[in-house]
């Protein structure tokens, strides 16, 4: 049988962020360099490279899965691949300008030059448009050339927007919404599926928390005003009070304080609230 091979980035934010989800959904990829084996029973093999070589080898059909970003996996030709948002290293990707340029829209860039690490998407989002323009690849710096009148635009990642307010560049239209992501090629779907159901249920419990806390029994019934849409969550009676029990329930992560606030209103005692190591639907 043939290994599985899985690219991991071999540096940088990305690299920290799929080593440390992973280890997270109990998957040992410390690979330290080169390719490493993470399970002789499962055929699955780590390799290291750039996430723009991963893109372009997945879509090669050359290796099972990748941890790249949409960027890439959209120069790559790979966007359409199943795939899980991982939840970090987001960003946009903008097509922006100088201030003193006079573009109001997109449309103003016919027959102009723009600059970018992504000129087959770049080319492709101004085809759907009907926009004609020159679109010259770089591996450099973007803002630069762009500053300095050789570009009359750029296609480049934005996270702040600091880097182009420095170079008097302001953003014309935002093309795609990008962050990490664990892609992978259909065909090998069923392989991996043990570890991309990992990957989902450790993402998943990122975004929860689990609240345990006490409520009169009479309020049980007006947990919906705490928590729309609300259906079953897990009532347990409380040994010895017989006016109170202990309500479980998970919630998303971003709404956990407000949740809190309400709950207070209803009454409830004893609020704790846990992080969530993994949740499956």
């Amino acid at each position: 049988m043939k290994d599985i091979i899985i690219a991991i980035p071999s540096k940088g934010r990305l690299r920290e962020g799929a080593v440390d989800l992973m280890a997270h959904a109990g998957i040992n990829a410390r690979t330290g360099g080169g390719a490493s084996t993470v399970d002789p029973d499962s055929r699955i093999r780590f390799l290291e490279m750039r996430p723009r070589d991963a893109a372009a080898w997945l879509h090669a059909g050359r290796i099972a899965a990748a941890f790249i970003s949409t960027d890439t996996a959209l120069e790559a030709g790979a966007a359409d691949y199943p795939s899980i948002p991982l939840g970090f290293s987001s960003s946009d990707l903008v097509i922006a300008c100088r201030d003193d340029s006079g573009f109001e829209t997109p449309a103003d860039l016919a027959g102009k030059t723009i600059a970018t690490h992504l000129p087959k998407t770049t080319r492709q989002w101004l085809a759907d448009r009907s926009i004609e323009a020159s679109v010259v690849a770089m591996g450099g710096s973007l803002e630069g050339v762009c500053a300095l009148g050789l570009a009359d635009a750029i296609v480049d990642l934005r996270q702040t927007g600091n880097s182009l307010a420095l170079n008097n560049l302001h953003t014309l239209e935002v093309m795609a919404k990008c962050q990490a992501i664990l892609a992978w090629n259909p065909a090998v779907a069923a392989d991996i599926e043990w570890m991309t159901e990992r990957i989902q249920a450790a993402v998943e419990g990122r975004k929860a928390q689990y609240l345990i806390f006490h409520l009169p029994t009479d309020q049980v019934g007006n947990l919906g005003q705490a928590f729309e849409g609300l259906e079953s969550p897990t009532v347990l009676p409380l040994d010895g009070h017989e006016d109170l029990v202990a309500v479980h329930v998970v919630v998303k992560t971003s709404e956990m304080w407000s949740h809190l606030a309400d709950l207070r209103t209803l009454g409830a005692s004893g609020v704790v609230a846990l992080p969530v190591h993994a949740l499956m639907p």
